[in-house]
């Protein structure tokens, strides 16, 4: 090819402007492998990425994009081949090293990992961030205990985004009963209850941390919010129960005593999907593409590279629904 398609995030008389461009090879980041992107997704993070001061990129210019599937059109590493079918999220890309909203991509073969069988490139990034995120927050839950079998009381925050979305679907697919969704508006109870929640509850209904220590009200909290959201939660956690935390979207201070920790033995568990060993991804990617695969019933828009302004705009301003893929 000569050139082709990307979405280009660049830095112009200290403002931060992006649009999509015709680029050639040469503007791809080194690597050993060489990508034709199928499909790849639009995260929080991404927003974030095209936003002035909104500390992913650090250096311009940039293609954003922090996931992608595709297939191999060339490779100097012998651990893959011409056509196979990959899947690459996190580390740098999209930050300082060339992301997934282009037609080509260009990464280290230690980013890599291969397409499980049983999932699509598609699926895969219905997937992609944002459900990778939710599967390894429920993988470090049951770690610390949370099982179907007793029932546990389990609250996810942000609900109707990109984590809390599939993180509600794989909870209810895999047999958990007492699911519930905290969600900030009247118009997102149908879409939690249609995702999987049994109950759904408004943030205006948790009330204030004015308590070091407050009722015990859920075993297990999935949080995607960070910030005040995740602070008050933290003195309704029951006796031995756990919190995952993954996101900053309600701010990255984090209000609380000791006690909660020290009287009721609770666990904060932090989620981190960036640099996770290569090892250890493709575990997680077999139980999505298995017992936890809801991709069939994921709530999806699928666009091309032309509209990604219109879905950031809505991310930006709180009027995104599940997740959004955009089709190469």
């Amino acid at each position: 090819m000569n050139t082709f398609k990307a979405v280009v995030v660049k830095e112009k008389q200290e403002q931060v402007i992006f649009g999509l461009e015709n680029i050639d090879l040469d503007s791809l980041s080194d690597g050993e492998v060489l990508i034709k992107v199928t499909y790849s997704s639009i995260n929080y993070k991404d927003m974030l990425a095209v936003q002035k001061n909104g500390g992913v990129i650090r250096k311009y210019p940039m293609i954003p994009g922090i996931d992608l599937s595709g297939t191999i059109v060339h490779t100097s590493d012998n651990r893959f081949t011409e056509g196979q079918k990959v899947i690459v999220t996190g580390f740098d890309m999209g930050m300082s090293h060339t992301g997934g909203f282009a037609e080509y991509a260009r990464v280290p073969a230690d980013w890599i990992v291969p397409l499980p069988e049983n999932l699509t490139l598609k699926d895969a990034m219905i997937f992609g961030t944002a459900g990778f995120t939710a599967a390894l927050s429920i993988f470090a839950l049951e770690e610390k205990g949370m099982d179907k079998n007793n029932n546990p009381k389990i609250l996810v925050t942000g609900s109707t985004g990109g984590v809390g979305s599939i993180a509600i679907q794989i909870l209810s697919k895999i047999g958990y009963k007492n699911i519930s969704a905290l969600i900030r508006k009247e118009s997102q109870t149908d879409v939690a209850k249609s995702l999987g929640a049994t109950n759904v509850i408004f943030a205006s209904e948790l009330g204030e941390q004015n308590k070091p220590l407050n009722k015990q009200k859920f075993d297990f909290v999935l949080d995607t919010v960070g910030g005040e959201v995740a602070s008050v939660l933290i003195p309704q956690i029951s006796y031995g129960g756990s919190m995952s935390m993954c996101g900053n979207a309600g701010g990255i201070k984090l209000t609380s005593t000791v006690l909660p920790f020290i009287l009721r033995g609770i666990n904060l568990l932090g989620i981190d999907s960036v640099n996770v060993p290569i090892n250890n991804r493709g575990y997680i990617w077999g139980k999505i593409a298995d017992e936890w695969n809801i991709s069939k019933t994921t709530l999806i828009d699928e666009i091309t590279l032309s509209e990604i302004p219109q879905t950031i705009e809505k991310i930006k301003n709180g009027q995104h629904l599940g997740r959004t893929i955009i089709k190469f």
